[in-house]
């Protein structure tokens, strides 16, 4: 009889399967799948009475807890981890005697507190981003099993009490930030002296929070204090801070000087002062700390380093973040043993130093918006994450991409390099983000590059390129992972095959969410420190707000603008299903506006005007909900622009120029010819446009999901072992 099933991670749908005849099952995965609906009281799920180990988590799930789950009462781990569950936790979770793990976290759980005070096995227990609110109950601290407790982002309010005779708890993880507590949260907490990992962070407290308070956590390795106001004096070098502390994060506390508490932390890995309003200085001293692996101190303006340009070099640093400072001259002698270094927004003058080179295992190198002169250099191949985006770089790119090149991302953009694009780029089987705009780059279209199998970005626009941009063979384009393609303001020249379009298998799925960060900072239990380094890209298109760097996740744009293209647009520009933004403006096109654009139902922002367009609009983009722009100005379009919110709401500037066209927002009223026998022609065009666009809809529809660009670097500190490139999520969940 089968005991174990595992179905995990394999893009299954609808709703939960029957289970009705596994009654024997002991473990149950059916995580990260795509299970959608209502769990409801007689499912099968809960005549699984043997069940010890149950996997929900990353799900679609729209639903209440059942209180049907207090019959599996032999559970030991249970995870509802982002499984789309909401409303209250039943009462019966308390009949869960045997739980050693508990996982309800991402979920819109409300009500007080769970009743778990008498599941005295509990070890784990993650509440983390829900809504639950009221008291944390001071009984829970009385679970003589429980290490590891998560409750961040909730409405916990009261304060809880930590009776004295806790002291001996065996608590060691425990994470309270981002709620709302009344009260001293401090004291209570500073009782727990088994604590190695605490986290406060942002809980909006009334007073200032003395660092002494936790002398007598003896055991802390961990403590995030981000978003809180901090006593001045407690950061001084005599506060008495546990000597054992390897990883102290102050963000968001509006500090204004560099906290000297860090000098007498021998046993430091990881500083983390961003977004504060720090200013003069790194103190030199910083980089004497034999074991400090993470330095972050983006946002604040820091403008030098005491000390030479070489104070670095001996340094344990491997993560090094200076971003939105205002740092200038010559850019330090980077550590060896170095890893990422971030320093963008700041400005740093002189030529990017040859000492580079000799960093063998630096993997992100983010020195964007700086005033840097001179060559890019020669050894980037093996660097993962390149952005040297507006400097004043010289020369050519470099023709130096080795076979198994490990860059991912590679972002020269507004600078004043010349020349071709290098083909060792075609040694670039890992590239992702690929720009090049507004430089002085003379080349034709690299058609060349869709030998690359992961390339989802490429911006040509501004520079000098020339040519065709169809395929001699007139077919597809053939970059089936792209996503944005921008080569505006060039000279290319020809016209789009009727198939162009096609086998944009990225652009063609469905939008996901897009998210407005450039670097992620997480943490999980065990002392991990993520900085997920995303590539972005200034999408400047009208009616989007997206002029600043934004994370490219699964949207899509297409920018032909300011070129020298003809023809007619092809109606395959409609299966790009993830489209946001479509600028075809400034070029020679002819014929028609194409039906199928109202397939792009996901799309922002669109421009043809200055063309040679002929022609009606057609009717089907006032059903397009997002579009918050459109121009069709200076073509020649005529009959009565679609009257629908979208379209009548833009600037009457949006359809001028064009003599045939009349009705809202123009002045110019149309005939009414109700009763003209046009009117059933009319009709009959519009029946034929949906025919057409539905067309287009059955052929789009068989493309798969895209990719996410991303580069993550973690800091791990897990029985004091760092661990680098590599990304922990949560404890082990995981059965044995």
């Amino acid at each position: 009889m089968l005991s174990q099933l595992d179905l995990s991670q394999n893009d299954l749908t609808g709703s939960f399967p029957l289970l009705r005849n596994l009654t024997k099952l002991t473990v149950l995965d059916l995580s990260h799948n795509h299970f959608s609906g209502t769990l409801k009281p007689n499912n099968s799920l809960f005549e699984l009475h043997h069940l010890r180990y149950l996997n929900l988590e990353v799900n679609n799930f729209s639903s209440s807890l059942p209180s049907e789950f207090g019959y599996l009462n032999n559970l030991q781990v249970f995870s509802l981890s982002s499984s789309g569950f909401f409303g209250q936790v039943p009462p019966t979770i308390s009949n869960l005697t045997e739980l050693k793990l508990l996982y309800l976290d991402q979920n819109k759980l409300t009500g007080s507190f769970p009743l778990v005070q008498n599941i005295t096995n509990l070890s784990v227990l993650n509440l983390y981003d829900n809504d639950f609110s009221g008291t944390i109950p001071s009984s829970l601290l009385t679970l003589p099993f429980l290490f590891y407790l998560d409750l961040r982002k909730n409405h916990f309010t009261s304060s809880m009490e930590v009776p004295n005779s806790l002291t001996s708890s065996r608590l060691e993880y425990m994470y309270l930030g981002h709620n709302n507590f009344e009260g001293n949260i401090i004291e209570p907490v500073s009782k727990l002296t088994n604590l190695t990992h605490l986290d406060l962070s942002f809980l909006n407290t009334s007073y200032p929070i003395d660092l002494r308070l936790f002398s007598s956590l003896k055991s802390l390795v961990h403590l995030d204090l981000s978003g809180n106001n901090i006593s001045p004096a407690s950061l001084s070098s005599d506060s008495y801070i546990p000597s054992n502390m390897a990883m102290l994060f102050l963000k968001h506390c509006g500090l204004k000087e560099f906290p000297n508490i860090f000098k007498t932390l021998k046993k430091m890995e990881a500083i983390d002062v961003s977004n504060n309003r720090i200013n003069g200085k790194i103190p030199e001293w910083l980089w004497s700390l034999p074991l400090l692996h993470l330095v972050n101190i983006l946002n604040n303006s820091f403008d030098g380093f005491e000390g030479s340009t070489e104070v670095l070099v001996n340094s344990s640093v491997r993560i090094l973040l200076l971003e939105s400072n205002n740092f200038e001259g010559a850019l330090p002698s980077l550590p060896h043993s170095i890893n990422a270094f971030s320093a963008g927004h700041n400005n740093f003058t002189g030529e990017i130093p040859l000492s580079i080179c000799t960093r063998t295992s630096l993997g992100v190198l983010d020195l964007n918006y700086n005033n840097l002169i001179g060559p890019v250099p020669q050894c980037l191949s093996n660097v993962t994450f390149v952005n040297l985006r507006k400097n004043n770089l010289e020369g050519t790119i470099p023709e130096t991409f080795i076979v198994g090149s490990s860059i991912r991302t590679l972002d020269v953009g507004y600078n004043r390099l010349t020349g071709k694009l290098p083909r060792s780029l075609l040694n670039c089987s890992s590239l992702e983000f690929l720009s090049v705009d507004n430089n002085r780059i003379k080349d034709t279209f690299p058609f060349w590059l869709k030998a690359l199998p992961k390339l989802q970005v490429l911006t040509l626009s501004s520079n000098k390129f020339y040519g065709p941009i169809s395929p001699p063979h007139q077919g597809p384009l053939g970059f089936p992972e792209l996503r944005i393609l921008e080569i505006s303001d060039n000279k290319f020249t020809g016209s789009l095959s009727s198939r162009y379009f096609e086998n944009w298998k990225a652009s063609s799925a469905m939008m996901n969410e897009y998210v407005g960060l450039y670097m992620v900072y997480e943490k999980n239990p065990y002392g991990v420190v993520v900085y997920t380094f995303l590539d972005r890209i200034d999408l400047k298109y009208k009616g989007l707000n997206m002029e600043q760097a934004r994370v490219l996740t699964s949207y899509s744009a297409i920018d032909f603008s300011r070129n020298l293209l003809e023809g007619n647009i092809p109606e395959s520009i409609g299966l790009l299903k993830a489209l946001i933004a479509l600028n075809l403006s400034n070029n020679a096109f002819t014929g028609h506006i194409p039906q199928s654009l109202a397939n792009l139902k996901e799309l922002q922002s669109l421009d043809m005007s200055r063309n040679q367009l002929s022609g009606t609009i057609p009717n089907g983009l006032k059903q397009l909900s997002f579009l918050a722009y459109i121009s069709v100005s200076h073509n020649q379009l005529k009959g009565e622009i679609p009257q629908g919110t979208q379209i009548t709401g833009q600037l009457k500037s949006s359809f001028e120029g064009n003599v045939g066209l009349c009705g809202l927002p123009l002045e110019e009223r149309c005939f009414d010819n109700s009763a003209s026998p046009t009117q059933h022609h009319k009709q009959d065009e519009e029946e034929e446009e949906e025919e057409q666009v539905l067309h287009w809809k059955a052929v789009a529809m068989g493309y798969g999901p895209g990719l996410l660009v991303g580069f993550a670097i973690a800091y791990v500190i897990a029985s004091y072992k760092p661990e680098w490139l590599t990304k922990i999520i949560g404890p082990n969940k995981r059965r044995n």
